[in-house]
């Protein structure tokens, strides 16, 4: 099974016809389709079963398409595209706001869209990893004080900043077969060793010893 197979699609519209003609035609070019008449109904199937991507009309009762895209954007991070029938700048100007990946207006051609629905099925791959990485940085970091503390000195020896550092960690930690957590403790308790070796005595002088 390939990507494009594997990819699950959400369309959302309240126009039943255009719904089903949609849901068809990304069925037939090989993706998993959900289908929601309403931004109600969208949120609950994201609920249960996250899409790669979903397709938002923005005119529709209720909650319309830009508050959708919205609360997908701060609750679950779907990628999104809008559809609409209107072309006006300040819906645009919403939808970047809001985060959307693109902008389809309608009527849609399936054959014409899918170059844009493969595109933000890439994009939002993308910002997936992204996000799950910046997810498993913070996990680490509010954790771990050795992970923390060890992602600091990389940051410090190698200029690094916090991401890059804690990349160097991990693989680090992998090529040894050990936990992040494990590599950082014996790299901080490393230093830490050296660090609480006793200063030498101080040498007295000789007018101290009594010599005069």
């Amino acid at each position: 099974m390939n990507e494009k197979t594997a990819a699950h699609i959400l369309v959302v519209d309240d126009d039943r016809l255009v719904l089903l003609s949609l849901a068809r035609g990304l069925r037939g070019a090989g993706y998993r389709v959900s289908e929601a008449g309403s931004g109600e109904d969208a949120l609950s199937i994201v609920e249960k079963n996250p899409p790669d991507l979903a397709l938002l009309d923005v005119r529709m009762p209720g909650m319309d398409g830009i508050e959708l895209g919205r609360l997908l954007s701060e609750r679950s991070g779907v990628p999104f595209l809008y559809l609409s029938a209107y072309g006006q700048g300040d819906i645009v100007q919403q939808a970047v706001a809001n985060g959307a990946l693109g902008y389809l207006v309608k009527p849609l051609d399936i054959a014409q869209i899918l170059p844009s629905v493969e595109a933000a099925l890439a994009r939002g791959a993308e910002l997936g990893k992204l996000r799950m990485s910046e997810a498993q940085l913070n996990t680490a970091l509010a954790g771990s004080r050795e992970t923390s503390v060890a992602v600091g000195l990389l940051m410090e020896r190698k200029r690094l900043d916090r991401e890059q550092a804690f990349e160097v960690l991990r693989a680090h930690a992998r090529s040894e077969r050990r936990t992040v957590a494990e590599a950082a403790r014996d790299l901080v308790g490393s230093l830490e060793k050296i660090n609480s070796l006793p200063e030498p005595a101080k040498r007295r002088s000789g007018k101290d010893n009594g010599h005069r």
